[in-house]
């Protein structure tokens, strides 16, 4: 990987946390990056059971980057969160995964507020 795609996949990690912190109320920061080991998501966020994988490309090979997100995901719900220049931020996620994020995400919002 290039320097110029690594700094564009940092910036969209910076993105996506400042996001995650605007939405949720959460403290998010970057992850694998930060901590250095491969076990961490891109982004470190207080939503608990969710891994937080980010893609900041143009053309998403959509299912490579969900089974990605769900093998380092673990028993977490793998959140895959994209954007290609000039749109803006989707998140991503299994149909059958849907509930437990809803579950989780409705419970940080409660408890944020």
């Amino acid at each position: 990987m290039g320097m110029k795609s690594r700094r564009k996949g940092k910036r969209g990690e910076l993105e996506a946390a400042a996001e995650l912190r605007r939405l949720f109320g959460v403290e998010a920061r970057r992850g694998r990056q930060y901590s250095g080991c491969d076990e961490a998501p891109d982004v470190l966020a207080a939503i608990p059971g969710v891994h937080v994988e980010v893609k900041r490309v143009e053309a998403l090979r959509l299912y490579l980057a969900l089974d990605q997100a769900a093998a380092d995901a673990g028993r977490n719900v793998p959140l895959l969160l994209h954007r290609a220049n000039g749109k803006p931020w989707v998140a991503i996620v299994r149909l059958d995964d849907l509930p437990q994020l809803a579950v989780q995400l409705y419970l940080t919002l409660a408890e944020n507020q």
